[in-house]
């Protein structure tokens, strides 16, 4: 019964994750709410509340990490390089396209972390990195082609939006590793959200609203960004840890793009034709490759990007 649980947590969070984006989408492209707006939102809201769930677990420990200069500096590096680099990226790449292209570019990921890791830390090639490599530039084709290299089926922006998602939450990835190894889940996301939140704050400030219809609809559609996209999805993933392994979460992550381009097409009625299904299924499968080999990396990898 515990390891049911944990599988169904990791699932409803990546499903939220992934719904949460085809919502953010019509927020930006029918409400016209301002991406920056909503990441300001939803990072101080969600790094509060994070905060306060740890406090009542780890009392004062919430506040020690202060106190450690070098420990205060990268925790600033996380939150404005890494946490707002992924969620302002992601929600930038939805604004100029859309929500299901959105998140397959930012599962990209693996494939930058593969980059770095070759490159930088000389990490051995295996056969499986190669295969997953090719699967993902091949998905990546499909997916921004349509199967028609004269066009593409985003803008450039999105694009390029979409990439540097990916790349941020490469760094966001490795950078997070050393965090966990002082403090708990809970506190290093919660205090990411809200220096993430605070920066962003100089560019769009929290109160200044955007001036727009407020009506009960565009609330609801914002709260489930913040509330359930957000806090419910992150707790869902983080909390089915304790349940099942985490490269067994990371796996079950996959949910997320399948439920934006499933709630894209069917809610926003996004064009995906058949050449970029097979693009989405090319990064999934690219995705559970680097999952799942070889155990070693794997399980680091796993236990890296368990705080997504």
């Amino acid at each position: 019964m515990a390891r049911a649980k944990g599988l169904i947590m990791a699932s409803s969070g990546a499903l939220l994750w992934g719904v949460s984006g085809t919502v953010a989408q019509h927020l930006f492209q029918q409400v016209h709410i301002p991406a920056a707006w909503l990441v300001t939102l939803r990072l101080m809201i969600s790094g509060a509340v994070f905060l306060l769930l740890s406090m009542r677990q780890e009392g004062s420990k919430v506040w020690k990490i202060w106190l450690d200069g070098k420990f205060i500096g990268q925790i600033l590096i996380f939150g404005v390089f890494g946490m707002l680099g992924v969620q302002f990226t992601y929600f930038a790449s939805i604004e100029s396209g859309n929500a299901a292209i959105a998140t397959l570019l930012q599962y990209l990921a693996p494939l930058f972390i593969l980059i770095y890791s070759i490159i930088w830390k000389k990490t051995r090639l295996f056969l499986m990195d190669f295969i997953g490599a090719v699967l993902a530039l091949a998905g990546t084709y499909f997916l921004l082609t349509g199967g028609d290299s004269s066009q593409l089926t985003v803008s450039p922006k999105g694009f390029i939006w979409g990439l540097m998602s990916g790349i941020s939450l490469a760094f966001y990835t490795l950078y997070s590793g050393p965090l966990l190894k002082r403090c708990s889940v809970q506190v290093i996301m919660g205090w990411g959200m809200l220096v993430g939140g605070a920066g962003m704050n100089l560019i769009h400030p929290i109160w200044a609203a955007p001036s727009i219809p407020w009506s009960p609809s565009t609330i609801g559609s914002i709260l489930f960004v913040v509330l359930l996209g957000t806090l419910a999805a992150f707790y869902l993933y983080i909390g089915s840890l304790r349940h099942i392994e985490p490269h067994e979460a990371s796996l079950l992550s996959c949910t997320e793009p399948i439920s934006a381009i499933i709630s894209s097409v069917i809610w926003l009625s996004v064009p995906f034709n058949y050449f970029q299904i097979l693009g989405a299924g090319l990064i999934v499968l690219m995705t559970i490759i680097v999952s799942i080999k070889p155990v070693k990396r794997s399980e680091s990898s796993a236990q890296e990007t368990s705080t997504l």
